[in-house]
């Protein structure tokens, strides 16, 4: 994994949180995804919706990938990077692969099913024909925070006394 951190993946990442916070304001998990072209454009945004759709499969990562390759009308997104709040879980990583995506950017690791050094590595596997160039940790504690909290309202909310 690359540790280089540069303004523009600061910007970027702050683009993914607010997706993020809009999909935790829906009642879903506060991840957001950002996909930009290598013009430094946004080709598309995402933000959780599994709940709202009732779809397992729709991770942030999943409906930016799905937006920008209907978008352009190709489903390699090649010389693509994609930024997402959260460390990409390994549904997320197959649709990352699959789509030649070029670099993956993330802020927080999530040790319970992230698979790009959590649990696993998918960037350092060598039997993959697709090589993703990894950087992490970008505004990870704001990530972090914003992922805690939504769990912590959570528990609050779902705890009660039996007195």
């Amino acid at each position: 994994m690359t540790k280089t951190i540069f303004r523009e993946d600061i910007q970027f990442m702050r683009e993914a949180l607010e997706e993020a916070r809009k999909a935790g304001k829906q009642g879903e998990v506060p991840v957001g995804a950002i996909l930009i072209d290598h013009n430094r454009n946004i080709l598309s945004k995402g933000g959780n919706e599994c709940i709202r759709r009732n779809d397992p499969t729709a991770h942030a990562e999943i409906i930016a990938i799905r937006k920008a390759a209907s978008l352009s009308k190709n489903y390699r997104l090649l010389d693509t990077t994609l930024y997402v709040t959260i460390e990409p879980c390994l549904m997320c990583a197959g649709a990352i692969l699959q789509a030649r995506i070029k670099k993956l950017v993330f802020g927080a690791f999530e040790p319970k099913g992230g698979v790009f050094g959590s649990l696993y590595n998918v960037a350092d596997d060598v039997r993959f024909n697709h090589k993703i160039k990894v950087t992490s940790g970008i505004l990870a504690e704001e990530c972090r925070n914003l992922m805690q909290s939504f769990f912590q309202k959570i528990c609050r909310a779902n705890f009660t006394y039996d007195w």
